[in-house]
Parts: C-alpha cells; structure tokens; sequence
C-alpha cells in the first residue's frame, strides 16, 4: 500500500506537513528523529490524517491534492486543519 499523509507539529500546531509513503510508521519516526530537515524544526510530530491508496501515483497524486489551495481547504473544512 501507499500512503498520503497530513502531519501536525505537537509543539506547533499550525504546522503542518503533506507527504506521502508506503511505511508510515517508519516515515513518522523519521519526522520526529529529525532525519527530515524540512520537518526536524518543528518535531514531534503526530499523524493526524491518512489515505491509502493502491499505487504510488495515487497516492502522490493525493498529496499534490493536499498540497494544494483546495486540499488547504479540504484539509480546513473536514480535519479542521
């Protein structure tokens, strides 16, 4: 499975990060071990949505979704995010 994410800083709630993987538990480790250093600044962090998808470019897809100014919206409207 692949995997599109939404991530909330737990010392930063405003910050937020969209990616996408077919590990989530490792990849969120990852975040909150500062091996990601667009993410390493704000850690830990704590998952607070995902999708699941069959192939990688769904799931890639999604996370452009995410990434963009409707997925900012779609995010808003049903995570509160």
């Amino acid at each position: 499975m692949f995997y599109a994410y939404i991530l909330q800083s737990t010392t930063h709630p405003a910050q937020l990060y969209r990616g996408h993987t077919t590990d989530l538990k490792q990849r969120l480790a990852e975040h909150n071990t500062g091996k990601c250093l667009h993410t390493s600044k704000y850690a830990p962090w704590r998952i607070k949505f995902f999708a699941a998808f069959e192939t990688l470019e769904l799931a890639q897809h999604f996370e452009r979704y995410l990434k963009s100014g409707s997925g900012h919206a779609f995010s808003k409207r049903h995570f509160g995010l």
